[in-house]
Formats: C-alpha cells, structure tokens, sequence
C-alpha cells in the first residue's frame, strides 16, 4: 500500500513541501491575506506576498508564523491545507504522511501547536523534526556516522546552529535573529542615515541585491526608492553594499556569537571534526555575501554553504520520512 510522504518545511519567511519521489513541489512565502469584515481569506503565498503594505483597510496581510512558531493557529491551519491541497493535486484520496520541521529551540507546547495544526490540515501521521537535522541530512550530509558535523540554518525568523553526531543534536542553540532581522536593520539603517522610511519588501530587495556581510573588493549600488522624513514625499536614494556592511554589522555578529557559543559547549573530540570538516550554512539567510567569509574569519574555520541552501530544510525533512518509512519497514 502506497502512502504519500510529504515533508513541509514550515518556515517564518516561506513554506516549502517536498514530496517522496517527486522533490520539492511547491515554494511559497508564508503569507496570508484576509478580509477582516467577512473573515474570509483572500490570498495565500506568493499573491499575498505582493499585498504586503499595500493593502486598504480591510484587508490585512499577515504571516502567521513569527519567528518559526505559530503565532496565527486558524491561519496557519488553514495556509498548510492549501498547500498541502496544492502539492499534492486533487489525485489523493489517502491521507498523506507528513513531516513538519521545527526550530531547535521550540518548547513542547508549540511542537504540539505545529502537530495540532498539521493533523487539522489532513494528516494521518505527523512527525516533527528539529531544524538542523533536517538541515543537515538536505545539505547531503551523513549525519548515521559518529563524526562530528556542525550546521548553522539561517532562516527568516531563527538561526539554528547545532552539532550533529549520530543522527541526533549534541549541542544546538537556537536564536531569534535571521533573514526578517536583516531586514529589520536595512529599514533602520536607511532611517538613521538618510532619513528615508522604506518598506519591508524594499529592505529585502536590497539585501538580496546588494546586500554584503563582509568587506567587498568591489562596491555594488542601488537606486532606493521610500519617503523622505524630513519632506514627506518620495525620494531616491543610491545606496551602496558597504553601507549594507555596516547596516548589518549588528545582526551578522550576534549569529556569529551565537556559533561561538555553540563551538564553546562541543566537546573536544567533536570540536576537532568541526575544525577538520568545517561550517556548513542552510537557509535562505545564508545567502547573504560575504556570509561565509565572515564566519570564517571569527572561528577561523573553513565555512561553506550547501548547494541548494533554500531547499536544504525542505529536502532533509522529506528525506527523513523516508528514512522513518525505512526504519518501519525493515
């Protein structure tokens, strides 16, 4: 009897599903629309995501999750059974077998939100799985062996940073800063220094073009466009990647902190396969230039990122059903 194994990386910023045999099917941000009049939910994914800030009164934009826990249930619910409807086509009768990632550092409470929410949305079986791991196992690492590796996911509302040995965590620290945070710092930043208020989706347009970590050779520009403070109309503005530097020095030094910290706790034997194999970066936030270089700089390890960071969560939490389905089997 074939069941469909589905794994759905829930994430802050977008929603992934990986499909057993099939990959990943569907890419989507985390966006709901809903008309707060009637309740009724407008939009969902990419069509939400463009509504972000331009909506009228009566329509909202939200994401219902916050900083990779259900902050929104009855959305969120209802978000995962459009995707899972989505991904799956009108062909399935059964319901699917579902695995849902989660971040480290996620509290028994809302693992059972997440799990709630994932039954609600059709599933007949739910597991949940930590971030990292997933990570790690979607970065193509064989995290079965007794060999320390270390993995640092940043995503859009955490950064996961764990050492895995033995297919589980030996050390994992979870922390609150990722993708959205940048974000976060570029909106300040232009505030502070040019007095230009800009929008989330334009503080990401920047940080995905221009964006830099780590001191670059050769400078990138950008025209920007928001409202002037000072005069209350449009304006442009051209904003070059070491002012992105310097906007997310901040940011960038706590998730660097944060894997001290970790590296700190590891013990000794596992410490020196870290240093021998060095950093792998999943997530979309890893994405960001001159990340690596950072990274590598401060530990002095040599950092890399895994070659489909985007999907990597989305692949290992899929990949782990089958690695369940395996286990049940035998």
């Amino acid at each position: 009897m074939q069941y469909t194994d589905i794994g759905i990386d829930l994430g802050t910023a977008s929603i992934l599903v990986y499909i057993r045999g099939k990959g990943v099917v569907l890419k989507e941000p985390s966006v709901v629309a809903f008309d707060r009049d009637t309740n009724k939910i407008k939009a969902i994914g990419e069509d939400a995501r463009l509504m972000l800030g331009r909506t009228p009164g009566n329509i909202v934009a939200v994401r219902p999750l916050r900083q990779g826990v259900i902050s929104d249930y009855t959305v969120t619910e209802k978000m995962m059974k459009y995707f899972i409807q989505k991904a799956l086509g009108k062909r399935t009768m059964r319901k699917p077998r579902i695995a849902v990632c989660v971040p480290s550092g996620v509290t028994e409470v809302e693992k059972k939100a997440v799990e709630d929410a994932t039954y609600q949305a059709g599933a007949r079986e739910v597991s949940i799985i930590e971030e990292p791991i997933a990570a790690a196992i979607g970065a193509g690492i064989d995290i079965s062996k007794p060999c320390g590796n270390m993995i640092v996911d940043i995503g859009g509302g955490t950064s996961d940073i764990a050492v895995i040995s033995l297919g589980g965590t030996v050390v994992s620290a979870s922390v609150k800063i990722a993708g959205d945070d940048f974000d976060e710092a570029i909106v300040r930043y232009m505030r502070k220094k040019h007095n230009l208020l800009i929008g989330e989706r334009t503080a990401e347009d920047i940080k995905i073009k221009i964006g830099s970590a780590f001191h670059r050779a050769e400078p990138d520009y950008m025209d920007v466009r928001g409202r002037n403070l000072v005069s209350g109309l449009p304006n442009t503005i051209r904003v070059s990647s070491e002012e992105t530097e310097e906007a997310l020095k901040e940011t960038t030094s706590q998730i660097v902190e944060a894997i001290h910290g970790v590296l700190e706790k590891t013990p000794p034997e596992l410490a020196a396969d870290i240093a021998d194999r060095g950093i792998v970066l999943t997530g979309g936030g890893s994405l960001l230039r001159g990340l690596e270089e950072l990274i590598c700089d401060k530990t002095g390890i040599n950092t890399m990122t895994a070659e489909d960071p985007m999907t990597a969560v989305a692949i290992g939490t899929g990949r782990y059903v089958e690695f369940l389905a395996g286990y049940r089997e035998e």
